[in-house]
């Protein structure tokens, strides 16, 4: 049964405990993409899995016991941004712990366990803190942020996601990286 994407998380939001499954062979390819882009933009190195970041992301999404509202695909991939983006940063958090000596066994990590750079958390948390201020000031740029580096979409998904013209959302870009870079110079 092929059903939209936006049928599928009305189902969910309903509690069709079938709906889930039906969800993830539709998002699945497209959330690995915005995975994959995310991740090759990391600086080398950086060993975080595609496949482990949105495993992750879609558990948080539909699998948890608080259910979620979603307002069709756009919201749906909005909050999937987000989800990479607070996995991303407790990663980099975890590493940051362990750098300090907060872990003191070594552990082998396979395929599928993220491991970050230690010169990237500190950048990561950074940008974590600098956006958080943004989400404060203005939540839509924060979002833009998200959605932009946290998963790699393009000028033109983005504004799709948000509603807005590519026009605007490259003009929004601009200035909140502008305004990013300058509270990270900042910190």
């Amino acid at each position: 049964m092929n059903r939209d994407i936006t049928q599928i998380l009305t189902a969910i939001d309903k509690g069709d405990p079938n709906a889930a499954g039906d969800l993830l062979p539709l998002v699945y390819d497209e959330l690995r993409r915005l995975a994959s882009s995310r991740m090759n933009h990391e600086k080398p190195g950086h060993t975080l899995q595609p496949t482990a970041l949105v495993h992750e992301a879609f558990l948080r999404l539909v699998g948890g016991n608080d259910p979620q509202r979603w307002d069709g695909r756009g919201h749906f991939f909005a909050a999937a941004a987000e989800a990479m983006r607070r996995i991303l940063i407790e990663n980099a958090r975890s590493k940051g712990r362990t750098k300090r000596g907060g872990d003191l066994v070594r552990r082998e990590l396979n395929n599928d366990v993220a491991s970050v750079d230690s010169q990237d958390v500190d950048e990561l948390l950074t940008l974590d803190d600098a956006l958080t201020k943004l989400a404060s000031e203005d939540p839509a740029l924060a979002k833009l942020v998200e959605l932009r580096y946290f998963t790699g979409l393009t000028i033109e998904e983005t504004a799709e996601i948000l509603g807005v013209s590519a026009r605007t959302t490259k003009r929004n870009w601009a200035y909140a990286r502008a305004w990013l870079q300058r509270e990270m110079n900042q910190s």
